[in-house]
């Protein structure tokens, strides 16, 4: 289903993402490699063509110039025009892959794609086309850890001494009174992956959040992810066993040099154990042994987060609209209660509120 259209010097493609070649791919990469970003998952061309798979208005704008290609800017379009990042609502990394040089006039590149809005909740920094129609910016910590573990720990037991000592202690723990405790660092057991399912599950009824798992091409995407070879987007599921049982899992996805923290869960029959922070460590451990350089933690509080990250990165939420009546439907129907969020979490006691609030809500959904 092959659009053209024209930005000012460039001809632009709309194709779908399985249209896109084993040369576009190899140029993305090409052109995401000299742009010095870290080597996101989600900003790699194999995410977009998963995406593609599972959802049916994803679509990628390749920017040409001379006939070659000098961008590709993802998204997924919906109804009126509305569109939105590409998998957003799972994506940790948006935005569009550029060639060094190249700017773009964001709201001309959505009128050649046929967009009156274009949403993002994790746009990268560096995205000046984009960044310009934020209206939040937001941190995202990261763990570096490219000189390995040793260092990492060094640095740990320096910061948070106590994290790190209770952690291991709570470790110990586990093994004496429930058995040996063993880590898979790239696990191949769909049992533990259903069961991470149905902790995540429980965790957002019981939090009063969206239930990500319902929604079936979530679920399709990750067992998409998950049986993925490429070196440079693929799943990875890590395993916490104790006495050859699942206690704690994470689904991530990596690259060869970033892994993101994407859905990690725990049995909480075993929460005295904090076998989610054991978890977390042992993958730090197996990770960096893995040529991984960097754990992307992802945007939202956590105080995990706050004890076991070394910097954070900066990410920003918004959307470009036109002024175009699409535009206005998105404004209505988005602005405000994104709005309120942000007036919300800016104020520490009312978003403690809030979030007891929300599990109130999950309580009695559970009954």
């Amino acid at each position: 289903m092959t659009q053209e259209a024209e930005l000012p010097g460039k001809r632009v493609l709309v194709l779908r993402p399985d249209e896109l070649g084993p040369s576009d791919q190899k140029m993305w990469r090409e052109i995401r490699t000299e742009s010095g970003a870290p080597a996101n998952p989600f900003l790699d061309p194999l995410f977009t063509v998963a995406v593609g798979r599972v959802r049916p208005g994803a679509r990628v704008a390749v920017l040409q110039d001379d006939g070659s290609p000098v961008g590709f800017f993802p998204y997924e379009a919906g109804v009126l025009g509305r569109g939105r990042a590409i998998g957003l609502g799972v994506s940790d990394s948006q935005g569009a892959v550029l060639r060094p040089g190249v700017r773009l006039d964001a709201r001309r590149l959505l009128r050649v794609c046929g967009l009156a809005s274009w949403e993002f909740d994790n746009l990268e920094a560096g995205q000046e086309a984009f960044a310009a129609h934020a209206v939040e910016e937001l941190d995202s910590p990261v763990v570096d850890i490219g000189d390995g573990f040793e260092a990492y720990a060094r640095r740990l037991r320096a910061q948070s001494p106590g994290f790190l000592r209770q952690t291991l202690a709570k470790e110990r723990k586990l093994a004496r009174q429930v058995g040996e405790v063993r880590f898979v660092y790239d696990a191949r057991d769909p049992g533990a992956l259903r069961a991470l399912m149905e902790w995540k599950s429980a965790q957002y009824r019981r939090t009063g959040r969206q239930d990500r798992f319902a929604q079936e091409w979530i679920t399709r995407l990750v067992a998409l992810l998950g049986r993925s070879e490429d070196p440079e987007c693929r799943g990875v599921l890590s395993v916490l066993y104790a006495a050859d049982r699942p206690v704690a899992a994470h689904f991530g996805l990596r690259s060869r040099t970033v892994l993101s923290w994407w859905f990690p869960a725990y049995d909480r029959a075993y929460a005295k154990y904090s076998p989610g922070l054991v978890l977390q460590l042992r993958l730090l451990e197996a990770a960096a042994a893995d040529g991984v350089e960097m754990l992307d933690l992802g945007s939202g509080p956590a105080r995990y987060k706050e004890s076991l990250k070394t910097r954070d990165l900066r990410v920003y939420e918004g959307a470009v609209v036109r002024a175009v009546p699409g535009g206005a439907v998105h404004w209505l129907g988005r602005e405000p209660a994104r709005a309120a969020r942000r007036f919300v979490r800016n104020r520490p006691g009312l978003a403690a509120a809030a979030a007891r609030t929300l599990e109130e809500v999950g309580r009695l959904r559970g009954g």
